[in-house]
C-alpha cells in the first residue's frame, strides 16, 4: 500500500488535519475545529493544549492511520512559543493581543531599516519582535526562562517529534527578525539575544524525525512515522505554484483569515511600509513582494452571515449603490481608517454576501496593482470556492488573466513537503469575467472615495 501524508493545518481561525494520498493526488479525509484564545500568565494566548489534545485525538480516528508515513505542520504566521530547558512551555502569545502596543514606543526605534528586512511596523503583536521585546521588557522573570523560540509551525513538528528546528518562511513574515536578501538574522535580533535562542534551521521539507513514543501510543500511527519540518501557511499556497513556475512572473492571491497577494519575480522597490506592503520570503528562500489585508474578518463583518452572494445580488448591490470602505480589521494598506457601510439597511444575506464579495474582489484589484504584477492570477483558499470571487476580480483588474486551482491541488505541496513523490499537477480553470452593467463605474467610485479619506 501506498504512504499516505497527515496535513496539520492550524489557521488563526481553524486548524485543520488532513490525510491526503499522493499516488490518487487527493485528499481522502479531514477534520477541522474553531481556535480559541484563552487567558495565559502573559495575556492572550493561543490555545495549544486543547489544539494538541484535538490533533491527537483526530490522527487516532484519521482512516488507514497506520499508512500515514509523515506529518507535516503548517501554520500561520506572527507567532511563536517559547519553551525552557526542559520543555515546558511558557508562553505562546496571541498576535492580536493589545497588550503588545504598550512597548511601542520603545521597540520601534530598536527595528532594523524596512529596506533591510522589508517588514513592516504594524500593530499588536503582528511584528514578532514585538511580542519578544514585551516579553523581555514586561515579563522579564518569565522570559529569563526561556531557552527556546519555536516558531509556530515548528513548534508543531517539535511537539510530535521532539526535535526542535527553525525554517525561513515563519521567519520572513514581518517578523522584524530577518534580512531575506542577505539570508540572516537582523541586527535587532541578534542584539536582543533572540538569534541564540532560534534552533538550527532547516528546509520545509527536511524530515526532522520520527514521531514520538507517545504520540505513536497516543493516535496509533506506525511508530516509524516522521515528522516534516513545516511552512508558513500563505507560503504553502504559494508553493503549489511555484513548484512549477519558479522563473515566471505570476501572482497568488492566498486567502483565509488574511488575504495575501504574492508577486513571483515581483519588484520590491514598489514596496511601501504605510501601505502593509512587506516581503515574504519562499520555501527556497527568496524574498516575495506581498501586499495584504485581513480578508477573511473583513467579509464576515460585512456579510454578517454565511449565505453564499448570486450574480442577481450583486446586480442589486450596484443598482442601489450600496458600499464598504475599509478598513474592518486592524492592518492592511488602510489600516487605521474605520471601516464604513452605506445603504445597507434594506439588505438581505445574499446581498450583504454580494457585497462583501464586490468588496474583496475591489481591495485584492488594489492589492494586485500595487505590486505591478504581471503574469497569471491564481487564487486559493476559501475565496476560490465562492462562486463570484474570481470572476469579479477578473472583470476589476486591468491586465492578467484569473485561474483557480481546483479542490485537493495541495496535495502535491503535502508530497513536495513531506518529500513523496508528487502527484501530476491538476488542471487550472481560467476565470471569465463577470462584466456586469455599472461594475467599473462602481469601482472607479469605490476608488475615488478611498482617496477622499
Amino acid at each position: 500500500m501506498s504512504p499516505l501524508i497527515a496535513v496539520f493545518d492550524v489557521g488563526k481561525t481553524n486548524a485543520k488535519l488532513a490525510v491526503v494520498d499522493p499516488a490518487l493526488g487527493q485528499e481522502i479525509w479531514s477534520v477541522r475545529r474553531a481556535n480559541n484564545v484563552v487567558q495565559g500568565p502573559v495575556g492572550r494566548e493561543l490555545d495549544v493544549v486543547a489544539i494538541e489534545a484535538w490533533l491527537l485525538e483526530s490522527l487516532r480516528a484519521a482512516p488507514q492511520r497506520e499508512r500515514i508515513a509523515v506529518i507535516v505542520p503548517i501554520a500561520h504566521g506572527a507567532a511563536a512559543v517559547l519553551v525552557d530547558h526542559g520543555g515546558e512551555v511558557l508562553a505562546a502569545p496571541d498576535y492580536e493581543d493589545p497588550c503588545f502596543d504598550e512597548v511601542s514606543a520603545e521597540y520601534v526605534p530598536l527595528r532594523d531599516n524596512y529596506s533591510l528586512t522589508f517588514s513592516p511596523s504594524l500593530p499588536q503583536g503582528l511584528n514578532l519582535g514585538r511580542q519578544f521585546f514585551y516579553l523581555q521588557t514586561r515579563r522579564t522573570e518569565m522570559f529569563q526562562r526561556a531557552a527556546h523560540v519555536l516558531l509556530y509551525p515548528q513548534y508543531w513538528s517539535w511537539r510530535l517529534s521532539g526535535i526542535m528546528a527553525a525554517e525561513v518562511t515563519s521567519l520572513g513574515t514581518h517578523t522584524d527578525l530577518w534580512r531575506p536578501h542577505e539570508n540572516t538574522y537582523s541586527t535587532l535580533a541578534r542584539k536582543q539575544g533572540w538569534a541564540r535562542m532560534m534552533p538550527p534551521q532547516h528546509p520545509a521539507n527536511a524530515r526532522l524525525g520520527r514521531i514520538k513514543s507517545g504520540v505513536a501510543a497516543a493516535t496509533g500511527l506506525d511508530a516509524d512515522c516522521e515528522v516534516a519540518c513545516g511552512i508558513h501557511d500563505s507560503n504553502a499556497s504559494y508553493l503549489r505554484f511555484l513548484m512549477d513556475r519558479e522563473r515566471e512572473a505570476f501572482t497568488v492571491v492566498s486567502s483565509g483569515t488574511w488575504t495575501i497577494v504574492m508577486a513571483n519575480r515581483g519588484d520590491l522597490r514598489r514596496l511601501r511600509e504605510d501601505r502593509d506592503m512587506l516581503a515574504n520570503v519562499n520555501a527556497f528562500g527568496a524574498p516575495v513582494a506581498t501586499a495584504r489585508y485581513m480578508g477573511g474578518r473583513e467579509y464576515e463583518t460585512i456579510a454578517q452571515s454565511g449565505d453564499e452572494p448570486t450574480v442577481d445580488a450583486v446586480i442589486e448591490v450596484l443598482s442601489l449603490g450600496s458600499i464598504a470602505l475599509p478598513s474592518f480589521a486592524s492592518a492592511g494598506p488602510f489600516s487605521g481608517r474605520a471601516g464604513r457601510l452605506e445603504g445597507v439597511d434594506s439588505l438581505h444575506g445574499t446581498q450583504r454576501a454580494a457585497l462583501a464579495t464586490l468588496y474583496s474582489s475591489l481591495m485584492t484589484a488594489v492589492l494586485i496593482e500595487s505590486l505591478g504584477s504581471a503574469g497569471e492570477i491564481f487564487v486559493d483558499g476559501p475565496l476560490a470556492r465562492n462562486p463570484l470571487f474570481a470572476r469579479l476580480l477578473a472583470a476589476c483588474v486591468p491586465v492578467g488573466t484569473v485561474r483557480t486551482y481546483p479542490e485537493g491541488g495541495g496535495t502535491r505541496v503535502a508530497a513536495h513537503l513531506a518529500r513523496l513523490p508528487s502527484p501530476a499537477p491538476g488542471a487550472l480553470q481560467s476565470v471569465a469575467p463577470l462584466r456586469l452593467p455599472g461594475l467599473l463605474e462602481y469601482q472607479a467610485n469605490w476608488r475615488h472615495r478611498l482617496e477622499e479619506r
